[in-house]
């Protein structure tokens, strides 16, 4: 799903800020931006974004002024130097309420946050070729995207996870249980407290070993009775 997004801000430096953060979302693409408020209305009349970045002290009309006067209002997250705009802002039902200068990671959380909003509005879709087959992962400052498909196994770190794929590996400062959340119900099993693997990737298994890729990876012991019990009913199935 891709949010279309509009920035509006009268300094070009933080305009420059907001592009350089987006580039970094795949999911996010930047339509226009905008240094003054009018012509963001006039825009909005005959387009339609999913996210504004708006910044509220601008000259001419402010951030809040601009909202008041949005028949339809896309999901907007507040930009300002200023910190008593807070409940104002609010007041106005936005999604988010960055203070500059923020930081890629806040600005990562407002956005995911809208994102969940936005995605919550969507018509659900159940056919399974639209299911979802990806996830993103952040990792050295931008967010991956990650298809399951692609994941041979998934290893824990003392601070990391390290995803190793058929193109290579993504680290992300994650931890096991997040990643489960965000892989598909089946398809995936836990075989030791540092080891995921992708069942559709497993070569053979070999004593308290699987091997995939040609690597061995231990079964541990508390993981060992769920893991047989899987693969015992795949071969029934099969």
């Amino acid at each position: 799903m891709t949010i279309k997004c509009i920035a509006v801000d009268d300094e070009p430096l933080a305009l420059d800020i907001i592009k350089d953060y987006v580039s970094r979302i795949p999911f996010l693409k930047l339509i226009k931006t905008f240094s003054e408020g009018i012509s963001v209305i006039e825009y909005l009349s005959s387009n339609t974004v999913d996210l504004i970045f708006l910044d509220i002290e601008m000259g001419g009309i402010s951030g809040t002024q601009l909202l008041k006067s949005l028949q339809k209002k896309p999901k907007v997250i507040m930009t300002t130097a200023y910190r008593n705009y807070a409940v104002d802002a609010f007041d106005l039902n936005v999604t988010d309420y960055l203070l500059k200068p923020f930081s890629f990671d806040r600005f990562l959380q407002a956005v995911e946050k809208a994102h969940t909003l936005i995605k919550s509005e969507q018509p659900h879709l159940t056919s399974e070729s639209t299911e979802r087959k990806y996830f993103f992962v952040k990792s050295d400052g931008k967010l991956i995207k990650v298809n399951f498909d692609d994941i041979l196994y998934i290893e824990g770190m003392s601070e990391y996870l390290v995803i190793k794929t058929r193109n290579g590996n993504i680290i992300t400062l994650q931890n096991f249980r997040n990643i489960e959340e965000s892989l598909p119900d089946s398809g995936f099993v836990r075989i030791h407290k540092s080891y995921l693997v992708s069942l559709n990737k497993i070569e053979s298994v070999k004593g308290q070993c699987v091997i995939i890729s040609g690597k061995e990876l231990p079964i541990g012991n508390k993981f060992k009775k769920e893991f047989f019990s899987i693969i015992s009913s795949t071969d029934k199935r099969d």
